[in-house]
Order: C-alpha cells, then sequence, then structure tokens
C-alpha cells in the first residue's frame, strides 16, 4: 500500500482553523475558530465604546468567559491591539487597530479619485463632503473634506451609521430591491433622534422617492441640526459606494437642497465614469 504524505504546516492550520484545504483556497466550515471570532467579536465591542471597558463589563456584553478573557486580552495587549491603564483593570483599541484600518484605504484604489471628487465638491458646494460604502445595515465614512466655514460634523474617517439614518445610506438602500432590504433589516428601526425614520414600511416608501429622483436627502434624522444630501456612484452593480454633502439645517433651503443635489449628481456621475474607465470594480 502507498504511504500517505504527511499533511503539511498549512494544511494543518487549516484543519485547526475548521477548514478543508482546497488547493490555495479554503473551504469555510459552518463553526469557524471559536478564540478568532471571540477576538474579533471583543475588538468590536472595544470599537464601539468610546471609555475604557473592563473585565467584567468585556464578559457581561459578550458572555465570553472570564478565564477564557483574561487569555484573549492578554494576547490582544501584547500584540498591540488593545492597551490597558495604568492600573491594568480597563482596556481600550489599541494603535494596531489604526494601522490596519488605515491599510484598508491605502490599497482601495479607488480612493485617489474619490478623493479629488471631494475637494470639487465642497469648493462648488461650500459644505462638509463625505465618502462611504455600505457594510450591511450600516454605512462606513471613508473620506472626508470639512467645510471651511461649517460647525464641527460627526464625520470622522471609520466612523459608522445606520444606514436607515443618513442620506448616504439610503442612497445605497434605494440600490436594493424592497425583498433584499426586508432581509436586512428589521421591521422596526432604532431611532438616532426624533426624526429618525423608524419602520422598515416607511424607509421602503422613502427610497422609492429616492430611485425616482437619483438622489436622497434626511433632515435631523442622523445628526440634530444637520441636514445632507447623497448620491450613490455607478461603478458597482449594486452601487457600494456614495458622495454627501452635509449642512446646517438652517441652511438647507429648498433651493439650496436642489443646488447641492445637482452638483452631487454631476460630479457622482463623472467619477463613476472615471471609475470604471480605470477597470475598478
Amino acid at each position: 500500500m502507498a504511504r500517505q504524505a504527511p499533511d503539511t504546516a498549512t494544511q494543518r492550520a487549516q484543519r485547526a482553523a475548521g477548514a478543508e484545504p482546497a488547493g490555495d483556497r479554503l473551504v469555510e466550515s459552518g463553526a469557524g475558530v471559536k478564540s478568532a471570532r471571540r477576538a474579533i467579536e471583543l475588538l468590536e465591542t472595544f470599537a464601539a465604546d468610546r471609555a475604557w471597558t473592563s473585565l467584567s463589563d468585556l464578559h457581561a456584553r459578550t458572555g465570553v468567559p472570564r478565564s477564557s478573557l483574561h487569555g484573549l486580552l492578554r494576547t490582544l495587549h501584547d500584540l498591540g491591539w488593545i492597551e490597558s491603564d495604568d492600573g491594568g483593570t480597563r482596556f481600550r483599541l489599541g494603535v494596531r487597530a489604526l494601522i490596519c484600518g488605515t491599510a484598508y484605504l491605502d490599497r482601495d484604489p479607488a480612493l485617489p479619485y474619490v478623493t479629488d471628487a471631494l475637494e470639487r465638491l465642497r469648493e462648488r458646494s461650500g459644505f462638509t463632503t463625505h465618502y462611504a460604502r455600505r457594510s450591511g445595515d450600516q454605512v462606513v465614512y471613508l473620506e472626508t473634506r470639512e467645510s471651511r466655514h461649517s460647525v464641527h460634523l460627526i464625520s470622522r474617517v471609520g466612523r459608522t451609521l445606520p444606514a436607515h439614518a443618513t442620506a448616504l445610506g439610503k442612497a445605497l438602500l434605494a440600490e436594493l430591491t424592497d425583498d433584499e432590504i426586508a432581509r436586512l433589516l428589521p421591521a422596526r428601526l432604532p431611532a438616532l433622534t426624533e426624526h429618525t425614520v423608524t419602520s422598515r414600511e416607511g424607509l421602503c416608501t422613502e427610497l422609492a422617492g429616492v430611485r425616482a429622483q437619483g438622489y436622497a436627502t434626511e433632515s435631523e434624522q442622523g445628526t440634530p441640526g444637520v441636514a445632507c444630501a447623497a448620491v450613490a456612484i455607478g461603478y458597482r452593480i449594486p452601487a457600494t459606494d456614495a458622495l454627501s454633502c452635509s449642512m446646517p439645517v438652517a441652511k438647507a433651503t429648498d433651493a439650496t437642497v436642489r443646488r447641492v443635489c445637482g452638483l452631487l449628481r454631476e460630479i457622482t456621475e463623472e467619477l463613476g465614469a472615471q471609475l470604471r474607465r480605470a477597470g475598478i470594480r
């Protein structure tokens, strides 16, 4: 009988990760690696919390046993993914998270084109401009250009907001069918302000209007005192990215919003054409 060749280190690692090797490709398993899932869950918990977080808080929020938490936190701390306070009892995200986050942006081939478009949009509109990508039921801000005359807006790169509460998100949700939206969003939606649409049915009614007019708007649904308009960038089907302009509600007159929406449609159309010509998908 022919002797079976021993597993390679790669094959052993693949099996340890709950996957079967298939050439250079991993075949996903249903369970995955519990410790890896828990580590990612911890990092996402830190990302959602601005304050220092204690082991007790992490245990209550994630359900990870304390014995496992100690080892996971020690490993993440040693690798620079989290940092601790002087007493070593509270934790928050470390610099490695920023390094990996910026690496995502550095490798995005669309971003150099987007940066130029945001600059032109800011100069011509006079307002703060944003570039965001939909990730599930959230929008992630990937680039921002602050207006020189605006009040400070919540627009940090990497910030996420519920898609249903933002013009950016509505412009991108409008790319989906109502059936797809029903699978993505619950019937009742969380409110960020008293103006946020909180029913999936009401949202779908708004999205029908977005599809008809080619742009999305919202007033104080995501942030009090702020209105926004957005248009999806047509270089993927369905579109995953959008540009927006944010403005103080006091300046968001009907005439101003119409002017801004016209600029958004013009510039996103040009940007989409540039990205398609460059072969970026």
